[in-house]
């Protein structure tokens, strides 16, 4: 391999993409300064980072890759696609090295890539699940054992390690599994094996891989899983081609479907595609299943994923809320396509979801301390669901860590004529805008309050471009002001969501954003049933909930609230410090003669008799992402609103 490859540390390396319309800023570029959600620890999350190793040691995972080498004689152990859980953790513990070094993390991150080359096979392949106990059954069962999920894990820890430290060595590993890969798999016409996987990720992975060093042919090699998709190879077993995307081609989808993550993986390798390529079949198509999906299939989380049979997406409007399943995985593979989106189009709408998902998709799946997570996330529960430290199923605490250390590389963009404000948090950056070097700061206490601070220190003219959230732009109540050095300036977003500022810009320049952040009252299509004559509450990016903790000896189910009348209130003492909501709300207890009863003739309630079982309580709400870190009790994010 090529030792001179350029250092490029950024998430989604579209630098060099000729059809990305913005490109993503470095993830070494900008330093986030601290927590801004509320947790307790830096967003390095170092702590988690080194808790997770030790899991991933505990629940025999790296035993898995010592057995292949004889360092362990000990049985495998764990699901057929563990191997792919240090792959993740590699891959966040490289992001995490964006900063500076880290003598711990570098020694486990050179410990597991150790394991990894020792347990490599002279071809090429590498999988521990295959190598001591099934070496005949490999690539035997695309479908079902995630061969080539697992490897496309490998790839992408491999790039973000060379992106991060400059370090070839588990890049080499990466490149040799891709070769093997592209000599076996592509069309029969040229001799090789037609086939696909059954769980979508090698896409993107052999695309980044593709941009990390010039090399077509693993462009090429994606194009092929991509293009043979949909034709029925996988031959469904018991859940159908639909479940695998394998159905129809992507150029007659009309909706995404089956398994999530699969799902939501496959949007982001098309996306990926249609960046290096500019094939002018797949932005609509792409824009299309977007907008299908936000509108008819997505939880207001954010969250996709409403079936627990087969992980699935489900059909439109089916969207319940104690049995959602909203896999925390999902929430990142949306969050993953909603980056891609935006660096194709240059659309606000897709931050704003990206933004909207960070805080109430995938921050749920994991706590407040750093050290435990949620697999599945109901907005409805009875108090039983908590969050675990690991899983036998651990895909989603390791996807968690490197979406969190790879944050930074989201907060900013750049085109030709612009630097882009994205996610507002407190943070420092140094990057390039129209060829020269620029220095931007982020003051801030978002998303608890809308004031954003931000320094220049830069002598060249450039479009400052401040992404106005969609929240503030759908709102009547909803305003904001800019200030530059001072002095208030008129402005108003563009049709694609962002405030243009262009000038001159000068070290010492400022700038002041004030986003107002009242509280929205959201209902949902009428077609959701479990959410007639209900209503959500949201502040800002953030969505709410009650929890029983706030209001101890009250059934929730029969809270009746009145969001006309709602405040609101910073608690520094609660959940590490949050803003809360707080306002009049209603008990109507439930006629007691029904507990012996399950079905009676319709009787309409008299006004009086209402008002007999009514009484007043004090309604508390929390964000949605900070629910369980206390004590269990029942929680929901869909209030009674009126009698449905």
């Amino acid at each position: 391999m090529n030792e001179s490859l350029a250092r490029r540390p950024v998430v989604v390396d579209l630098s060099a993409s000729p059809y990305a319309r913005v490109k993503p800023v470095p993830v070494n570029a900008v330093h986030l300064r601290g927590p801004f959600w509320g947790h307790r620890h830096d967003l390095n999350s170092k702590h988690t980072l080194l808790s997770q190793w030790d899991l991933l040691e505990s629940t025999g995972r790296l035993n898995n890759f010592r057995r292949v080498s004889g360092e362990y004689q000990g049985a495998y152990s764990g699901l057929f696609f563990n191997d792919s859980d240090l792959y993740k953790w590699l891959e966040a513990a490289a992001w995490s090295l964006a900063k500076g070094p880290d003598a711990e993390i570098e020694k486990r991150i050179d410990e597991g890539i150790g394991l990894i080359e020792r347990a490599q096979e002279a071809d090429g392949y590498i999988d521990t699940y295959f190598t001591v106990d099934r070496p005949d059954e490999k690539w035997t069962n695309l479908r079902d054992l995630h061969e080539m999920y697992v490897g496309g894990h490998l790839i992408q820890a491999a790039v973000a390690h060379h992106r991060s430290t400059g370090k070839a060595r588990l890049l080499n590993i990466a490149l040799r599994f891709a070769d093997m890969l592209h000599e076996r798999f592509g069309p029969a016409s040229e001799g090789k094996v037609e086939g696909v996987d059954g769980h979508e990720e090698v896409e993107m992975a052999l695309i980044e891989l593709a941009r990390e060093t010039g090399r077509p042919r693993y462009l090429d090699l994606a194009r092929y899983f991509i293009e043979a998709r949909g034709h029925g190879l996988l031959k469904g077993g018991r859940f159908g081609d639909a479940y695998f995307q394998d159905d129809v081609p992507f150029d007659r989808m009309e909706s995404l479907a089956g398994h999530a993550v699969r799902a939501l993986y496959m949007a982001c390798g098309i996306t990926d595609l249609y960046l290096e390529t500019g094939d002018a079949n797949l932005l609509p198509r792409l824009e299309t299943l977007w907008d299908r999906l936000a509108a008819r299939r997505m939880y207001i989380t954010g969250g996709v994923g409403s079936r627990h049979d087969g992980e699935s997406i489900g059909n439109d409007y089916e969207l319940p809320n104690s049995q959602a399943y909203t896999e925390t995985c999902a929430a990142i593979g949306n969050m993953m396509w909603c980056h891609r989106m935006f660096a194709a189009t240059g659309n606000a709408r897709y931050v704003d979801l990206f933004e909207w998902t960070l805080y109430n998709g995938m921050l749920p799946g994991w706590s407040l301390d750093g050290q435990s997570y949620y697999y599945v996330n109901p907005l409805e529960n009875d108090g039983a669901h908590r969050r675990k430290t690991w899983y036998e199923c651990a895909c989603c605490p390791p996807n968690v860590a490197r979406t969190i250390a790879s944050l930074p590389g989201y907060v900013y963009g750049t085109d030709a004529q612009s630097l882009y404000v994205n996610l507002y948090a407190d943070s420092d950056a140094a990057l390039e805008v129209t060829g020269n070097a620029v220095q931007i700061g982020q003051r801030t206490r978002y998303p608890w309050e809308g004031r954003v601070d931000i320094s220049l220190d830069a002598e060249s003219t450039f479009t400052l471009k401040l992404r106005i959230p969609g929240w503030t732009r759908a709102a009547a109540d909803a305003s904001f002001d800019i200030a530059i050095n001072g002095e208030r300036v008129e402005a108003a977003a563009n049709a694609e969501g962002y405030v243009e500022l262009h000038r001159i810009w000068r070290r010492g320049d400022t700038v002041r954003l004030d986003l107002s952040m009242p509280v929205r009252v959201w209902q949902s299509h009428p077609k959701v049933p479990d959410n007639r004559g209900r209503v959500a509450l949201s502040r800002g990016p953030v969505l709410y909930c009650a929890e029983q903790a706030d209001m101890p000896g009250v059934d929730l189910d029969e809270i009746f609230i009145d969001p006309s009348n709602l405040q609101t209130s910073w608690d520094p003492g609660l959940l590490n410090g949050i803003v809360v909501l707080k306002g009049p709300a209603q008990r109507r207890a439930i006629d007691s003669s029904w507990s012996g009863e399950l079905y009676r003739p319709f009787a309409e309630l008299s006004p009086a008799a209402r008002a007999a079982r009514s009484q007043p309580v004090s309604l508390t709400a929390i964000p949605y992402f900070a629910w369980h870190n206390r004590e269990s009790g029942p929680m929901k994010v869909w209030l009674n609103y009126r009698e449905a």
